[in-house]
């Protein structure tokens, strides 16, 4: 038997058991296999059952990992949820009214009595769709100051600026030391920056551009409150009643928070000092802030003085204050 031809049909005898001792003419390259080895190809076979439950295998651990990740999210959304809670009634309680035995027992009268006739409980405040409160405009000028054009722009720091005919006005009320307030005018001129493609102008002496309150009030605002402890809405009425400057408590707090803005390099400053000292005296004591217990930091000697308000006593805020290797000596008390 020779090889067969191109095309020609293959007499491959057919039995139903092959003999013991029979083997294939073609296991090396059977013509049903497009002459493939036999025993490669159960060779391969049996490698990719192999693989195939190798990546089985993988997908089970895969699952088993992801599960479990889907439960730890959940147990966090869970802490998430209660955090959330205990800080929102922390928050009302911080801010909850002050009341006297007396009015407590009166309000809690007329709610009961409201609820039993079946009424609705009034909700603080002014009502829906009030005007808002606006500053009303000084009636009389008392002193008008020429700002020149910046030559510098104070955004981008260019110098190609092109003055411009129209001026801007600008108006600012202040206090001097007299019970009646100071007017001034600013009449600013302007200028084209060319980079910014926008006009400029610059601050005039003592003034604080788009203010309408002048340094010298919000300065004394600010020593009220925290020099001599007052609080916010006392500092209006002081204001409006020896200086007949009006203004609402939350432009007193707005002073507050800008001033913070403008003296933290200060502070940055004060601190990179500090943690270079060769000698530093810390101590800490509590603090109320209001109504929560905060804790305020010194650090300072003879020459400086730092102090920082946290609402912690612990190691790390030592470290933000010294930094984590103070080289100097530090003097403090056997509790610190």
């Amino acid at each position: 038997m020779g090889d067969p031809e191109p095309g020609e049909p293959l007499g491959v005898p057919r039995y139903p058991y092959p003999p013991h001792d029979f083997e294939c003419l073609y296991r090396h390259s059977c013509p049903y296999l497009d002459g493939l080895s036999t025993q490669w190809v159960l060779e391969e076979y049996q490698r990719a059952h192999d693989v195939y439950q190798e990546h089985l295998r993988i997908i089970d651990v895969l699952d088993g990992e992801l599960k479990a990740r889907n439960d730890r999210i959940r147990v966090l959304e869970r802490e998430n949820a209660q955090l959330k809670a205990n800080l929102q009634a922390l928050h009302r309680r911080q801010f909850k009214a002050n009341k006297k035995k007396d009015t407590e027992t009166e309000g809690t009268q007329d709610e009961q009595t409201s609820l039993s006739n079946g009424e609705t409980r009034k909700k603080r405040g002014a009502p829906a769709g009030h005007p808002g409160w606006v500053r009303p405009k000084p009636d009389h000028i008392d002193r008008t100051v020429d700002v020149p054009a910046p030559r510098i722009c104070p955004h981008c720091q260019s110098k190609e600026l092109r003055p411009m005919e129209e001026t801007m006005q600008h108006v600012q009320e202040d206090i001097v030391i007299q019970p009646r307030t100071l007017v001034t005018r600013y009449l600013h001129g302007q200028a084209f920056c060319r980079r910014c493609h926008r006009p400029v102008l610059q601050a005039g002496e003592g003034e604080l551009l788009n203010a309408p309150i002048g340094p010298v009030a919000k300065s004394v605002a600010i020593y009220l409150r925290y020099r001599i402890g007052i609080s916010y809405r006392k500092t209006t009425e002081l204001f409006r009643e020896l200086f007949g400057l009006e203004f609402v408590p939350a432009s007193a707090l707005g002073f507050d928070r800008k001033a913070s803005v403008q003296g933290e390099p200060i502070y940055e400053d004060l601190r990179d000092k500090i943690r270079t000292s060769e000698v530093v005296h810390a101590d800490e004591t509590s603090w109320r802030n209001d109504g929560v217990g905060h804790h305020v930091w010194f650090a300072g000697n003879e020459h400086l003085a730092l102090f920082h308000i946290d609402r912690h006593r612990s190691a790390q805020v030592a470290k933000s204050i010294f930094g984590e290797s103070f080289d100097g000596t530090l003097v403090r008390d056997r509790y610190a």
